[in-house]
Parts: structure tokens; C-alpha cells; sequence
């Protein structure tokens, strides 16, 4: 039967004990595998034999393993982990005789002597006998195999003995062990409930187990375990202080002694010498975690494989810091990094990011926090006040960038959805005003052109409330997009039509000509045609409309879609023959036409009036779209300001139009000198008597 993977690891622990006192076990810790306990105690229960006998040894070694798997160290595991309990006399020692090669290990245990015996290391080779404390009865052990480090250990009990000591990382080294014979004891002395990584062997005494094992590349191995802290920890355990060249990185060790000053490495893979490097200076404020001495892993890795993530493109060159046993952060002056690489695209910047594995040790997450970017001549210079894994993020050009592009989205769309509702409610109104005119008086009334300019508003506010959501949900249909900007176009250019039309029907009121203003079919062509004409023209032209891209400056990696004028070249001449020239336009006629009518109504006396003449004002201003003219202030260190202004005045221009509907009713009602006299009436009559009440607002809404 196939022991469960957790039941594995439980198993061999049982008899373990490590050498390593430093870990720290938390509740937290423990609590994080009980869930996975319970789920494998089915497959365990074909082992519960061995796991009962150790069962409180067992708990304790649990806790040492959460320890070492939380340090990295259970990442790797060891090729061979062969455990047992030795049933000897009161007389014992340990006696080993190992060499080069890859043959096969046996290990054995009579009344007084565990041995163990082959030929499986690299470069170690190594004959004695450890005498051991004189104690009757059984013992525990396990014997430890790490190719990679060429590392034999023993643990007996409560003490561990390294037969092998790690000299260097092993490039061809002897894996695979496994058991492939053993040998049942003559009488009561030997080995009982033999395991070989948690799978149980054997339950009965045997006198040896045999095994076996073949020639690999272990580097190839490591690299493919795709964990940069486990290459760290190998090359710490290594022991080898210098530069190791891995297939995947190469590791550069630096012993930093007591009173260290500062350290310039230069990483460079030994089989990329001609091609790009990264320059490492370690600052002096390293030496208060040095203390009297410590090791520095700097590890280039010559592929970002292991830190690539989909939503982040970075260069291929990784460089990895760690120091033996430390978190270092707030570095004063910091560290200094130089990555030399090939020049990126014209629109493309570059900028120093890390990967905190404490705060995020499951994924890869590249911050910038406490790193600065420089870019130089010859690559980027980064300068971090802390240690961990750096890289170069590569990343378009924040080109047109938009400060606060979040609030004011929010802000607008709110807006929007106000005016949207005001003015299907002023549309409702108009209308039947309209229908309560005689159709004689209905040419002579401004209401039609009132009414034209809230329907292009409604319009034009329901359509940018729904262009993010259309740009996202149906982007992957090109012609969505393409049909909701052309629209959200048309609906912006015929509200700058009318808004001309305003500006030009109190034209014909403040200068009381005599003769009629323009029939409502010429508007309609001039407020709806033209701008349709246009639009139509504009989508047979390829690159005009489709999912436009707005960048937010504090976070370009998320942009904001929405359909609209696309960011190509016959875009942005659309934009400027239309989008500009429209509503400056719009706002220089609006301006002008707003001086002529204060110096006409001036000298009255309700001007004196402060709430008149800001009603006056601000009522003009909005018909005549004069509040548009903010976007060309957005300039200089008002310019956020004047932003949000623009986007919350004009996001609310179809409420300030109802508002103003309803200001000018009461204000009929209250100023009126009878009420039987009709708004045409009105009209006619306070421009030709200056002596009259009536305010300027009631004069140019004529027959509102």
C-alpha cells in the first residue's frame, strides 16, 4: 500500500531529531497542517503500528518540521532518509566506511556496531568507528543522504554525527537511492521497523538493508525544484565562500567579517561574460546585522522563469540578496544595484522592484516600496534600503497619464447618473409645455432648442455611464466598442450644437430683431444632421473609434478602458478638428454673448441684487456651456483642482438646467405683474420696456 504524501513525512519524523535548536514553532504554525492531518489519517492508519510506538516522539518532531519547512528547509528532500530502531546490547559504537562512486550503501546493526558501508560520494571519502554512550535496549536513527552537498549524516538519539562533511555543491552526484534487498537478523540484535523516507520497509528485525543508486545531475535537479530560496540555502549549507555556477544562477557567497565597511561584487554568469552584469555594492550599515561576522548569498539568476508572473514583465536578469539568519531593512545609505542590460523600447520606461517572500512567500509579487530607480547610460541604478530579490520591471510610458483617475471616474459617473435623471425629467417637462403651446407660438418659443439640448445630454450621460462596462464586458468584440464610441461622439457634438443654438437664439433676443429665428427643422439639421454627417464620415475611416486606454499615473499596469476616439494618429485628428474646435467655439461665442447681455440689463435696478446677478450668471452660463471652458484651464498647480471642477460642473450640467427650470417658474410666478399675460408676452415685453422687473433669466428663456 502507497503511504499518503503527509503520512510519509510523519512517519520518518518520528525517529528525527535535528540538530538545529534556533527554530521558532508558532501556534499558528501548527495549526496550518491540522486540517491536512486529519485528511490523511486514512492512509496512515496502514502504518499505525510504527507511528504508535513513537507517538510522542512524533508531536515533537511535527513541530520541528513546521519549523524547518517554514525556514525553506523542507523544500528539498533529502535522497536517502533511512530510520529505524536498533535493538543492541549495553556496549555500541557507530562504524562507517564510505568512498567515491555510485554503487550501493549498506547499512547494519548487530548486538554492539551500526555500520554503514558503500560507495556513493563524489569527492568524500572517510573510514572510522564513533564510540557511543554505553545504554541497553533500543535506539532510534536515521541516516541522512544529500547528494547535492555530498553529505552523509547519522542521528542517534539525541546527537548527530556528519560521516561526510559538504564541500562544495556537486555537479554529477549519486541519487535515486533505493532499497533494493535486506537481510533478516540470525537472532534478537539488529534493526526493527526499518522506513526509508516514511514508507516502511520492513516491521521485523533484519540484520541490513541494501541500497542502490544511479549517477545524476544534481545542479539540473536543483534548478528544476524552481525555488530560488532553496539555492540560497543549498549554497549557505555548501559552506563554500566564492562563486558557484549553478545551470539556472550563479551563487556568489561573501563572508562579512567584524568592523565591515562596504563590498563591491560584481555577478556575472560565467557562460554570459561578454554579455549584461549587475554591479552590487553592500553598504557599511550592513555591519550592525553582521555583528562579528556572517555570510552574504548573492545570487544572479541567469533566467526569470522563477519571479516571471503574467501580469508583469520583467528583464531577464534577477539578483537575489540574503544575509545568514537575517532580516535587513532600513538601510542608511542603502544598497546599490546597477543593471546593465540592452536599451528598452522608446515607449517603455524601466523601474526597480523586489519580491518581499515574508509578506508574499506563496507568489511572486513585485513592489517598489523603499527602492529608488535611476536610469543611466548604461542601464538602471537601483538603491533599496533592505534586502531581498530585485529585478527591472519594464513597463509602458505613462504617456497620458491622469492624476486621481479613480476619484475623478467616480466622481463623473456619479455626476453623470444625476444629470442623467435630471434630464429625463426636463425632457418630460418641455414636452408638455410644448404641447399646452399653440403651435403658432411654438416657433417663436425657445423651448424646442431647450428641449433638443437635454435630449443630446441625456443622451451623452447615459452613454459615458456605460462605456467603461461596454469596453470591458464586450471588448472582445471590436464592433461594440466602435458603435458605443461613435455614439458617445455624436452625443457630445450635438450637445455642443445646441448649446451654439442657445448662444444664438439670445442673440436674436438681446437684440430684439424683428426678423424670425431659424424654423426647428434648420435646428435640427444644424443640432442633430451635422453632427451625424460627421460621425458617419469618421467611422469609415479606419483607427477612429474603439477601446481607448487611460492611464492612471499612480498605477499604469491598470488602465482604464472605455469606448471612445482610440489613441492612433487619425484619432487624435479627429479630436482636435472636433473635440477642441467645437467647444472652444462653443465657449468663446458663450462668453461673448454673455457680456453683451450683462451690459444690456446693467443699469437695471434689480442688478443691484447680488442673488440676481449670480442667478443671471451662472444660469447663462450653464445654457451657453461656458462652463466647458475649465478644460482649458488645466494648467499649472491648480490644474488638479480645476479637473475635479470640470468633471463635477459639467458631469451636473442636466441638473443645473433642471434647477435653473424651476429657479425661473418661481420666479415667473413671483415677479409676473398678472397672471394672465403669456411667456410670449413676457418676452416681448421686457425687452422693449427697461423699466420692468422681469429678470434678465425670464427674458432670454422667452417662452418658458
Amino acid at each position: 500500500m502507497q503511504t499518503p504524501p503527509l503520512a510519509k513525512f510523519l512517519l520518518s519524523l518520528v525517529y528525527v531529531e535535528s540538530k538545529d535548536h534556533d527554530s521558532a514553532v508558532t501556534i499558528s504554525d501548527a495549526d496550518a497542517l491540522t486540517g491536512a492531518i486529519r485528511s490523511d489519517q486514512e492512509g496512515v492508519k496502514g502504518h499505525s503500528t510504527a507511528m504508535e510506538r513513537g507517538k510522542t516522539r512524533g508531536v515533537l518532531k511535527l513541530a520541528l518540521f513546521l519549523a524547518l519547512l517554514h525556514q525553506g528547509a523542507g523544500e528539498y528532500m533529502r535522497d536517502l532518509q533511512m530510520c529505524g530502531e536498533w535493538i543492541h546490547g549495553k556496549s555500541r559504537n557507530v562504524w562507517f566506511d564510505v568512498g567515491k562512486g555510485c554503487g550501493n550503501i549498506t547499512i547494519a546493526a548487530n548486538e554492539t556496531t551500526l555500520s554503514i558501508q558503500g560507495n556513493i560520494t563524489g569527492n568524500c571519502k572517510n573510514s572510522s568507528t564513533i564510540p557511543l554512550p554505553v545504554a541497553g535496549g533500543k535506539s532510534s536513527f536515521c541516516v541522512f543522504w544529500e547528494p547535492l552537498l555530498d553529505l552523509l549524516e547519522v542521528n542517534l538519539g539525541d546527537r548527530n554525527y556528519t560521516l561526510c562533511k559538504s564541500a562544495a555543491l556537486q555537479e554529477s552526484c549519486c541519487a535515486g537511492l533505493s532499497s533494493k534487498e535486506n537481510k533478516a537478523a540470525s537472532g534478537n540484535y539488529g534493526i526493527e521497523n526499518g522506513s526509508e523516507k516514511g514508507d516502511v520497509i520492513e516491521t521485523r528485525v533484519q540484520e541490513s538493508f541494501k541500497f542502490y543508486g544511479h549517477q545524476e545531475d544534481c545542479q539540473k535537479d536543483l534548478c528544476s525544484e524552481r525555488s530560488a530560496k532553496l539555492i540560497e540555502e543549498m549554497a549557505l549549507r555548501s559552506g563554500v565562500i566564492g562563486q558557484v555556477d549553478l545551470p539556472c544562477a550563479q551563487v556568489s557567497t561573501q563572508r562579512l567579517g567584524e568592523g565591515f565597511q562596504g563590498r563591491e561584487v560584481i555577478l556575472q554568469a560565467s557562460a554570459l561574460k561578454s554579455g549584461p552584469s549587475v554591479t552590487v555594492w553592500l553598504p557599511p550599515s550592513l555591519a550592525p546585522s553582521v555583528g562579528t561576522g556572517a555570510s552574504a548569498v548573492l545570487t544572479y539568476y541567469k533566467e526569470n522563469t522563477l519571479f516571471q508572473t503574467p501580469e508583469d514583465r520583467i528583464l531577464d536578469e534577477v539578483v537575489g540578496i540574503a544575509l545568514e539568519g537575517k532580516v535587513v531593512s532600513h538601510l542608511a545609505p542603502p544598497l546599490r544595484l546597477v543593471f546593465r542590460h540592452a536599451p528598452v523600447a522608446k515607449n517603455e520606461t524601466t523601474r526597480c522592484v523586489f519580491w518581499d517572500t515574508n509578506r508574499d512567500p506563496a507568489k511572486v509579487t513585485w513592489r517598489q516600496e523603499g527602492c529608488e530607480t535611476r536610469r543611466t547610460k548604461e542601464g538602471t541604478e537601483c538603491r533599496c534600503d533592505h534586502l531581498t530579490y530585485f529585478a527591472i520591471l519594464v513597463e509602458l510610458k505613462p504617456s497620458s497619464s491622469v492624476d486621481n483617475l479613480e476619484a475623478l471616474t467616480y466622481i463623473t459617473s456619479v455626476c453623470c447618473a444625476i444629470s442623467l435623471c435630471s434630464c429625463v425629467a426636463l425632457v418630460i417637462l418641455y414636452t408638455r409645455a410644448l404641447r399646452r403651446m399653440k403651435k403658432p407660438d411654438r416657433s417663436k418659443s425657445s423651448i424646442p432648442i431647450h428641449l433638443s439640448l437635454a435630449i443630446s445630454l441625456l443622451l451623452l450621460c447615459a452613454l459615458f455611464v456605460l462605456t467603461g462596462v461596454l469596453a470591458n464586458v464586450g471588448g472582445e468584440e471590436a464592433w461594440v466598442c466602435r458603435a458605443v464610441g461613435a455614439a458617445l461622439h455624436y452625443a457630445l457634438l450635438c450637445s455642443f450644437s445646441w448649446m451654439g443654438l442657445e448662444v444664438l437664439k439670445a442673440f436674436w433676443l438681446v437684440h430684439r430683431t424683428t426678423d424670425p429665428f431659424l424654423s426647428h427643422r434648420v435646428c435640427s439639421l444644424l443640432g442633430f444632421g451635422l453632427p451625424a454627417a460627421l460621425v458617419v464620415v469618421f467611422v469609415c475611416i479606419n483607427g477612429v473609434y474603439g477601446t481607448r486606454d487611460i492611464t492612471p499615473s499612480s498605477d499604469v499596469t491598470s488602465p482604464y478602458s472605455m469606448c471612445w476616439i482610440m489613441d492612433t494618429p487619425s484619432g487624435w485628428l479627429i479630436h482636435y478638428l472636433t473635440n477642441v474646435t467645437f467647444p472652444v467655439g462653443v465657449v468663446i461665442a458663450g462668453l461673448g454673448m454673455l457680456v453683451l447681455v450683462l451690459r444690456q440689463v446693467q443699469p437695471r435696478k434689480e442688478w443691484g441684487q447680488k442673488r440676481v446677478t449670480f442667478l443671471s450668471i451662472w444660469g447663462l452660463s450653464c445654457l451657453f456651456g461656458c462652463t466647458w471652458g475649465l478644460g482649458l484651464l488645466n494648467f499649472g498647480p491648480l490644474s488638479t483642482a480645476t479637473l475635479f471642477l470640470f468633471c463635477i460642473i459639467n458631469g451636473l450640467q442636466g441638473f443645473f438646467l433642471l434647477v435653473r427650470f424651476y429657479l425661473l417658474e418661481w420666479m415667473t410666478k413671483r415677479e409676473s405683474v398678472t397672471e394672465s399675460r403669456t411667456t410670449d408676452s413676457t418676452e416681448q415685453k421686457t425687452f422693449q420696456d427697461p423699466k420692468n422687473d422681469t429678470l434678465l433669466l425670464q427674458e432670454v428663456e422667452g417662452g418658458c
